[in-house]
Parts: structure tokens; sequence; C-alpha cells
């Protein structure tokens, strides 16, 4: 039972947030704060881990690939479509439910046991609509971050082949080239849309609603992140049965 109350407390959430908005002066330094913190900030990690999973892919691929009468342009055909379907949009956003997912619990949750969300209330602010909605709206270039991991780990997948010496750079491109269905990269980032609100929302009912005192930050944190995963994975398997198959 408590499953379903915590559900169905998650959707309330979700339409307060829309209700009662904040005076779009003070909303808009707050979404600028958010892009700030949530997007520009996960730059640097999401960079540093694509281009170097990329090389790791290729150098597998390449490897597993012994019998010469496979081309070596599959090297380049099986990173991309490793990292375009499932490792850009999915795996990328377990690892943000783990970078932007604790920062978002933590923070509201501190301003729940500060009573901060408390005070907000008394003054007549809706403090859903002040706290998850800029947050939301700024997860909404998430696909930006998805677009630069897809670029970046094919990169490294590229100077992995060629300085490797697993495959030519003509090669490669053949690869990355052959039989592209445009569509895969849709369906990448219509994942990556419903991604990013999970992202935004789970964290914050898990921030918002949380009891006790500062221990129960970290805990709260550590559930939220948990929860985030296991949704982001079992849509992913929904998402793919119906878009793919």
């Amino acid at each position: 039972m408590t499953y379903l109350h915590n559900i169905g407390a998650y959707f309330l959430m979700i339409a307060e947030m829309f209700r009662k908005p904040t005076k779009w002066p003070v909303m808009k330094q707050l979404i600028l704060k958010d892009i700030d913190d949530l997007i520009i900030g996960s730059l640097g990690i999401v960079a540093f881990i694509s281009f170097f999973v990329g090389g790791v892919v290729t150098i597998q691929t390449a490897l597993n690939i012994d019998n010469p009468l496979i081309p070596k342009y599959l090297v380049g055909f099986a990173t991309r479509q490793s990292i375009i379907l499932e490792f850009a949009p999915t795996f990328m956003s377990i690892i943000m439910a783990g970078k932007v997912g604790s920062f978002i619990t933590s923070s509201i949750g501190t301003m729940r046991v500060t009573e901060q969300i408390d005070a907000l209330e008394v003054m007549g602010i809706n403090s859903l609509n002040y706290l998850v909605f800029p947050k939301f709206i700024s997860m909404l270039l998430y696909p930006f971050i998805i677009s630069i991991a897809m670029f970046l780990g094919i990169l490294g997948g590229m100077a992995a082949s060629v300085y490797g010496g697993f495959s030519t750079l003509e090669d490669y491109i053949a690869g990355i080239q052959n039989d592209f269905e445009t569509f895969h990269v849709v369906y990448a980032f219509i994942k990556t849309f419903v991604f990013a609100f999970l992202l935004a929302t789970i964290p914050s009912y898990h921030g918002y609603y949380m009891k006790g005192g500062a221990l129960e930050v970290g805990k709260a944190s550590t559930t939220s992140f948990v929860w985030t995963s296991v949704t982001i994975i079992v849509l992913n398997y929904l998402l793919t049965q119906m878009l793919l198959s």
C-alpha cells in the first residue's frame, strides 16, 4: 500500500506543480540558475564518460570480429548503433540520476529540514511550483547533453579505432554511414525527453516529501537514485517495445 500511496502522491505533486505559478521575473532567475546547475554543470562528466566509453565499445567490437570474412566497417556500424540507441539516452540518464538526481533531492530535502519550504507556504507561494517547475523546464534542455554524448561517443570510437590500428578512418566512417535510419535518432530523443521528465520530478518528490533531520537527506538521495534508475530501465523497455518493434 505504501507504494500505491507514493505513486498517487507523485502524480498529485506533478498536478500541483503547474498551479498558482510564481511571477515570471522570479521564475526566470530560478530557471536560469537550474540550467546552470543541472545542464551546464553536467557537461564535463558527460563529455569525459562518452568519449572513453565510445572508445571502449569500438575496441571490444573490433577485437571480437576476428573472422576475415566480416567487413571492417562493421566496427563503426556497431559503435554507432550502441551509442545512439542505448548508451547515450539510457545509460547516460542513469549516470545523471546519480549526479543531477542526488543534487535535486539533497537541495530540496535540506530546504525541508531547515523549514524553508514551510516559510514559502506561509508567504503564500506555491512551493512546488517555485522549487520543482524550474527544474522541470531546465531539464527540457537535457537532449542537448545527450546529443553531445552521441557525438563524443562516436568521436571517441573513431579515435580508438584509428589510433589503435583496429580499422582505417575510411572504414569507420563508412560503418557510421551504413544503413543509417533517421528514426533511431528520433527514438533516442523521445526516450531522452521522457527520462528528462523523470530526472526532474522523481528526485524532487523524494526531497520534497522527506521526513526527519539532516541524516535522512542522504537516505532520501539514495532512495531517489534507486527509484529513478528503476523507472528509467522499465520505461526504456516499454518505449523500445512500442517504438522499435
